[in-house]
């Protein structure tokens, strides 16, 4: 269907990409894998003929539709449901708008006027708009809406009425109706609630279009993909199965290219030391020179990459605390009409690393707020234990940071105490050398403000650390590094992410916030979901037991 073959990219910044071989075929989901600025975006934009590579090509049939859903899709917020997905058929949309246009012209039409110019206007409009299949293009959006999870009267709502969430089923939505061979997805899952995303998953999994995706989230790759294509050092490998199955096989790759290469330097060492020993022996010369030319024609086994660099850290000790951290009494709080919590209860015990799970919307970063201070509530009580000390990593590092200082100076200015070079060794462990921690913050990617901000919250010793979103612009290896590092952490943590693996990593308390109370499950993320199940059981049961006796009472009632 679709082969890359020795793809190179070079920027003026440098390559990117150095020797990129793979391909697509019928029924493939790859996953691309690689930390930030490994060029996955850049390889999909190469598939999808918005930028050339330097050297290399795409193979692939002129006839192949591809649909590409980027991480900045297009909506209008001031269209409706249907219209925006209509606007995908440029020609078809532009007949349909005309022949409204017509309609309204003709019910305003005065007696004596003539009609027969718009008549005439009008059959041409309709045979045109039947020409491009319009109806059927009105009815493949009719079926669409429903698959998306839309309700009946949704298409006739404008976009602005939905979230974030919603709109990304409609960009979705409007690259399906085009009906493309190969799918480009690039991030979808960036803010989207975890309803939404297992939502993804499973309408993903429906499809039969082979489709590409780059995603830092490990359970996403892990529930889809077929295949993993790694990129790393601008060289790509592929490997057959889900992320899980990946990590396995690089493992067990890399293992076996360092036996094959001790072996042969083991080997290369006994060589070496025979011709030393015999170069000038009179009777064996002969073999030592040999030995010595075989040493210069055999095929060097290379030792395995030692991975790609990325950030290194422990969170300092947590200062000794109270038993309790924080206890939330008849918390009451609304915006408006939207109640957000009504009498709700909690209670975080030191050492509890809790998780805090539920729909956009839901309360969740407002609840870190106001566990921190900043932000007010209605009624109720929030209260800190004895010694608790905060340390807050904020959603939106922009606005965390002051963007008009350098990296060198966003922590410099906060710990004048720090020598120069202890401000560039800890810089170093968050991957900013030489002139890069002279950049100024505004012009930081999202991932670097991400590690320069919890570059900050190591220098200041706490045992509450409240984290809303930390994963959000973070690749997997330094997910994986900021879980090993909440793992080893000996105090409390209160997160909101909606990263269903890093949660099942780090947690060891599930709140999910429902119906304006907290519901607590004392355990893991798979203990969380097993409860979930039961519950969700436990109702489908109830709920056939009340039908039945409603149906029994029913019964009894004809019979009087």
């Amino acid at each position: 269907m679709l082969r890359l073959e020795h793809i190179q990219k070079i920027y003026p910044t440098g390559e990117v990409l150095r020797d990129i071989n793979w391909e697509v075929k019928a029924g493939d989901r790859i996953g691309l894998v690689g930390v930030n600025g490994a060029g996955k975006s850049t390889q999909l934009k190469i598939i999808n003929g918005e930028l050339e590579p330097t050297a290399g090509q795409v193979i692939r049939p002129a006839s192949l539709k591809i649909a590409y859903l980027s991480q900045e899709f297009e909506i209008d917020p001031t269209r409706t449901v249907k219209s925006e997905l209509w606007s995908v058929f440029r020609e078809a949309n532009q007949a349909q708008h005309e022949l409204a246009e017509v309609h309204q012209e003709l019910e305003q039409i005065q007696e004596g006027q003539d009609y027969e110019p718009l008549l005439k206007r009008m059959d041409r409009l309709q045979r045109r708009f039947e020409a491009l299949n319009g109806y059927e293009l009105e009815s493949r959006i009719d079926k669409i809406l429903p698959e998306l999870g839309f309700q009946l009267g949704d298409g006739d709502r404008t976009v602005d009425q939905f979230s974030g969430g919603w709109q990304m089923r409609m960009g979705l939505g409007k690259i399906l109706l085009q009906t493309p061979d190969l799918l480009l997805l690039d991030e979808p899952t960036n803010h989207l609630d975890l309803e939404t995303i297992e939502w993804l998953e499973t309408y993903l999994r429906s499809l039969t279009t082979p489709m590409v995706i780059v995603s830092h989230d490990r359970e996403f790759l892990d529930r889809l993909c077929t295949q993993i294509v790694e990129t790393e050092r601008g060289v790509s490998r592929t490997y057959l199965g889900n992320y899980s199955t990946y990590l396995l096989q690089k493992a067990e790759a890399q293992d076996a290219q360092m036996s094959a290469f001790e072996r042969q330097q083991k080997y290369i060492e006994k060589q070496q030391a025979f011709v030393e020993r015999f170069r000038a022996s009179a009777t064996r010369s002969t073999q030592a020179k040999s030995r010595e030319k075989l040493l210069d024609k055999m095929d060097r086994v290379e030792a395995p990459d030692g991975g790609v660099r990325t950030l290194r850290f422990r969170f300092p000790p947590a200062p000794r605390g109270g038993r309790v951290t924080v206890e939330i009494k008849n918390l009451t709080h609304a915006y408006g009409d939207n109640i957000l919590f009504l009498g709700a209860h909690l209670l975080i015990e030191r050492g509890d690393r809790v998780a805090f799970l539920g729909p956009n919307g839901a309360g969740k970063s407002t609840l870190l707020k106001m566990i921190t201070g900043k932000e007010p509530y209605n009624e109720g009580l929030i209260e800190l234990g004895h010694n608790v000390l905060v340390g807050y990593f904020e959603q939106n590092q922009a606005e965390a940071l002051d963007l008009h200082k350098t990296v060198f100076a966003t922590i410099h200015d906060d710990f004048p105490k720090l020598t120069n070079e202890e401000v560039r060794t800890l810089l170093g462990q968050f991957l900013f050398a030489g002139d890069t921690v002279f950049k100024n913050v505004a012009a930081l990617s999202g991932g670097e403000k991400a590690r320069l901000a919890l570059a900050k919250m190591l220098l200041q010793p706490v045992n509450f650390l409240i984290l809303d979103e930390p994963t959000n612009h973070l690749d997997i290896p330094a997910k994986e590094t900021l879980e090993e590092a909440l793992q080893n952490y000996d105090g409390t943590v209160a997160l909101v992410s909606h990263d269903r693996y890093f949660i099942g990593q780090v947690a060891n308390k599930i709140v999910e916030l429902r119906d304006g109370t907290f519901h607590v499950y004392a355990g893991t993320y798979d203990y969380y979901l097993e409860k979930k199940d039961q519950e969700r059981r436990e109702a489908e049961a109830a709920a056939k037991e009340a039908a039945k006796r409603l149906k029994t009472q029913e019964k009894a009632r004809k019979k009087k």
